[in-house]
């Protein structure tokens, strides 16, 4: 490479990063744009609780069917629900809402070629996000509880998310309900003889963070026993 090759290219270097600056800073406004269209549209929603699982789940699936039925008895105690906005367990989670007539969200993300949002979202209700983070936000500060079905990374990312934020006191606690005790079994093994009594990375106490349970009844009842102790409130 000679003198004047190695000239260009730091020039071209210093440009590229100078533009890359430019679009992160201008990136600042967009983001800003996307929470105030979360807190504005979610404010008024009321108390909800976020139902998480996989979007590859099918409508004859028995996950699918339970994910219905905790969304229709949540709202018969009062929630409504939120979540993905997608198809799977987010569409029957938003189904199950409708069928019981409570508030039914969606928190959409803009995946290409990867999803659309469900039909039983209420027109009002139904958001759309480009960035993950702020979308994520969302889930936290408006849901008075997370509930895990079967789900892939995305599930374990929200999941592992929101036990992080309790653990370390940056959200107040609430209830985090892993069901189907057979699907989530190897993971809670693992947390308990890997993280905690081999390594010592957890405390004992961070077990109690979340429940394992299998059926609707267990689910509502035991967000029914956590209220009856605290108010329903936005999580920060």
């Amino acid at each position: 490479m000679t003198e004047n090759d190695r000239k260009i290219r730091e020039k071209l270097k210093h440009k590229t990063w100078n533009e890359i600056k430019t679009n992160d800073s201008w990136a600042i406004f967009k983001i800003m744009s996307e929470f105030v269209y979360g807190y504005e549209n979610m404010s008024r929603i009321g108390p909800c609780v976020t139902i998480f699982g996989s979007a590859r789940t099918k409508a004859d699936s028995p996950n699918y069917i339970l994910a219905e039925e905790i969304a229709f008895q949540l709202t018969q105690h009062g929630y409504g629900v939120i979540t993905g906005g997608g198809p799977g367990i987010m569409e029957a989670g938003n189904k199950g809402a409708q069928r019981g007539k409570g508030p039914s969200v969606g928190l959409n993300i803009d995946l290409p070629h990867e999803q659309n949002f469900n039909p039983y979202i209420d027109k009002d209700k139904n958001l759309e996000f480009d960035y993950f983070f702020v979308r994520k936000v969302m889930f936290v500060k408006y849901s008075q509880g997370f509930i895990a079905l079967p789900g892939g990374f995305g599930t374990l990312d929200e999941l592992f998310e929101a036990i992080t934020l309790i653990q370390t006191d940056k959200i107040g606690q609430f209830p985090i309900i892993m069901v189907g005790k057979e699907y989530w079994k190897g993971l809670i093994d693992w947390i308990k003889t890997v993280l905690l009594e081999k390594y010592n990375n957890i405390s004992p106490d961070d077990l109690d963070l979340f429940i394992l349970v299998d059926t609707a009844e267990e689910v509502v009842e035991h967000l029914d026993k956590f209220y009856d102790k605290y108010g329903l409130k936005p999580n920060f």
